[in-house]
C-alpha cells in the first residue's frame, strides 16, 4: 500500500482552494480532483509501506513540536506530463527545513519510487485539477479558468495528516501543529 503525508490548511484557506476545484468542475471540464475526495494539501512526503500506527505516532510527537505556519499563495502552475493544474505558497527556509526534518523524523520507511517528495528534490503544490483522463482541451481550459479565478491567499497550514493512496484517498490520522 502507498501512503503521503500531507500538509492541511486552516479551513477559510481549504474552503477557498476547494471552491476552484468545484469551479472546474462546475464547467464540466473535470471532476477528478472531486473523485479523489481529498482534501487541499501539500504532500510532504510518500512511501512504499509504512505502520499506520507507529508512522502516526511519530507524526504526533513531530507536529507538538512544531508551530502553525504561514501560508501564502501566489501563484498558479501546471505538470504538463501529468495535465495537473495547481498553486504554490510563498517558500522560505522555515518550509524546506519543517519538509526535510519531517522525512527525518520518519525515517525507515521505504520511499523508492517517490524521490520528488524528498528533500531537495519537493516541489511544493496544491492540486486543484487532473486533467489528464479528460482529453481534449480541458487542461488549457481549466488552466485559464483557474487563472482567471484565482486571487492570492493568505492562510495557514495548521496540521499534517496520514493518508492511504487509494481511490479515494482514505485519511488515517491528523496530528495538529502547535497555534
Amino acid at each position: 500500500m502507498q501512503y503521503a503525508i500531507e500538509l492541511y490548511y486552516d479551513p477559510a484557506t481549504e474552503q477557498n482552494l476547494f471552491q476552484l476545484a468545484e469551479r472546474v468542475a462546475e464547467e464540466k471540464l473535470s471532476r477528478k480532483f472531486l473523485e479523489w475526495k481529498t482534501r487541499p494539501h501539500l504532500t510532504l512526503a510518500c512511501f512504499n509501506d509504512v505502520d499506520e500506527q507507529a508512522c502516526m505516532a511519530r507524526l504526533k510527537a513531530f507536529a507538538k513540536t512544531r508551530k502553525t505556519i504561514p501560508a501564502k499563495i501566489d501563484s498558479v502552475g501546471m505538470f504538463n506530463d501529468t495535465k495537473a493544474i495547481f498553486v504554490s505558497p510563498v517558500m522560505n527556509e522555515g518550509m524546506y527545513r519543517f519538509q526535510r526534518e519531517l522525512h527525518a523524523c520518519l525515517s525507515g520507511f521505504d520511499t523508492t519510487g517517490w524521490e520528488w517528495y524528498c528533500p531537495d528534490r519537493w516541489v511544493p503544490h496544491c492540486t486543484l485539477a487532473l486533467t489528464k483522463e479528460d482529453g481534449g482541451d480541458a487542461f488549457y481550459r481549466a488552466s485559464e479558468l483557474i487563472l482567471r479565478e484565482f486571487r492570492k491567499i493568505s492562510g495557514t497550514f495548521v496540521s499534517v495528516g496520514l493518508v492511504k493512496i487509494t481511490f479515494p484517498v482514505q485519511e488515517i490520522g491528523v496530528a495538529e501543529l502547535e497555534g
